[in-house]
């Protein structure tokens, strides 16, 4: 009794509760508007056929596009974010996505949908990675998986959300706005309120945080300060280049691995609607009500997976599993009538989403703590430009052939090459010292960028 009693009083723990409380639920909120600011464009895609003569193709580009801007832009936000301050630099992020996602209600043709669509990306780049980096300033190591588990929870939470919130909004009409462009101004408009929000309850500086007493500040501030110093210590003085880090053939598995899920996830996202409207009759509610099934199946299996993976201790093992049954899941969706090949995609997103989830706890695990914040950047960068490539293709098929099942076929291909090559990643945790050495060692061998 009296250990608990101890342990429910240490400041250091209080600390992390009240930053669980308080921070997280304001992270998850932004993660969903952002998310769905993101993928709302899949469902007005016939609606921009029919008004703006926007082709299937010229779609797919664009709405892989956002994920190039994305790419390109990531790293350089993050390192803006250590020298802006997190309350500041995240603010900025979320202002500058609304009004660009507001403004795409003006599209008019192709360029300005591509150039909005890359601005978008540019504008919400360093996002996720800037609140794992928030993460690891705020929180004790082990607190951190559960607030990483929570805010990636969001997308599932936000497809489901993005359907019928589209549907409602795609019927509204009026001042001479079509449906579309009423949806892309309410979206853009609440991330732009949300940047209210984001100032109040996000500080910058343990210090400022005014929910935490004392002792809380003293004991959070002393234990992030010390792990620092340990990562110091541990890595030593040398710096390490990116062309090292790039040499790592485990960090190029690591990229390619989140590269075929994140394919996979954002050719269904961006194409789950139009594959929905071959059922026929369906109203834009309707259709996003359909949209939503997928992704509620999807949120019950990445929680269960999660369980599984915690007392069955492989993760490369359940990653595989899991892109397994998404390849079977979109090997079965290319071809039947339309709504066996819905269901198929249900039990594909069994896989890929839970894949998503369960693959990053691999680097995470592999990387040295003095780097892991900014290689998993550049994992995360090279993972999304699968967003790209992917909805690009599918344009491309559908223009050029009346269908996506080559592209199907294609996902379900690259899923079970991808679950093979889990088998080849290193999932263990390396010694720090040891980690420090070897890329010390690759350093030299490189000159730094």
């Amino acid at each position: 009794m009296s250990e608990s009693i101890v342990r429910r009083d240490d400041p250091l723990e209080s600390a992390a509760r009240k930053v669980m409380r308080h921070v997280v639920p304001v992270f998850l909120i932004m993660f969903i508007a952002n998310y769905i600011d993101r993928v709302s464009v899949g469902f007005v895609n016939a609606h921009m056929e029919t008004d703006l003569g926007i082709s299937a193709a010229a779609y797919g580009l664009g709405s892989g596009l956002f994920f190039v801007g994305y790419a390109i832009f990531e790293v350089p936000s993050n390192i803006l974010m250590q020298r802006f301050g997190a309350r500041a630099w995240l603010t900025r992020i979320m202002l500058t996505w609304g009004i660009v996602a507001g403004a795409m209600a003006f599209v008019r043709n192709d360029t300005s949908f591509y150039v909005l669509r890359f601005l978008l990306g540019a504008a919400e780049a360093g996002f996720f990675p800037g609140i794992i980096l928030y993460f690891a300033q705020w929180l004790p190591d082990k607190d951190r998986g559960k607030a990483a588990a929570i805010i990636l929870s969001g997308a599932a939470v936000s497809s489901v959300i993005a359907g019928p919130l589209a549907g409602l909004l795609l019927s509204l009409h009026g001042f001479g706005v079509k449906g579309w462009q009423w949806m892309f101004l309410v979206e853009g408009g609440f991330s732009i309120l949300l940047c209210g929000v984001c100032w109040i309850f996000l500080k910058s500086n343990i210090r400022d945080a005014h929910w935490l007493d004392d002792a809380e500040k003293d004991a959070l501030q002393t234990y992030m300060v010390n792990e620092q110093a340990e990562r110091e210590r541990s890595a030593g003085s040398a710096r390490v280049s990116k062309l090292a880090l790039l040499k790592d053939p485990q960090i190029i598995l690591f990229c390619c691995l989140d590269f075929a899920i994140q394919m996979t996830i954002y050719a269904v996202v961006f194409w789950l609607p139009t594959i929905i409207r071959r059922i026929g009759g369906l109203t834009d509610f309707q259709v996003g009500l359909y949209n939503a099934v997928p992704w509620l199946i999807a949120i019950v299996a990445m929680y269960g997976f999660a369980v599984l993976s915690a007392k069955r201790r492989s993760q490369r093992s359940w990653v595989a599993l899991s892109l397994v049954i998404a390849a079977l899941g979109l090997f079965a969706s290319a071809s039947g009538s339309p709504m066996s090949s819905f269901i198929a995609i249900c039990f594909a997103a069994i896989g890929f989403k839970a894949a998503s989830s369960l693959f990053w706890p691999i680097p995470q695990g592999y990387l040295d703590a003095r780097v892991a914040g900014g290689v998993i950047a550049l994992i995360n960068s090279v993972g999304n430009l699968g967003g790209f490539a992917a909805p690009t293709a599918f344009g491309f098929l559908q223009q050029h052939t009346g269908s996506v099942a080559g592209g199907l076929y294609g996902l379900a291909a690259t899923s079970l090459i991808a679950a093979g090559a889990c088998f080849f990643a290193r999932s263990r945790p390396i010694n720090r010292s040891a980690a420090a050495s070897q890329i010390r060692g690759r350093a030299r061998q490189a000159p730094p960028l």
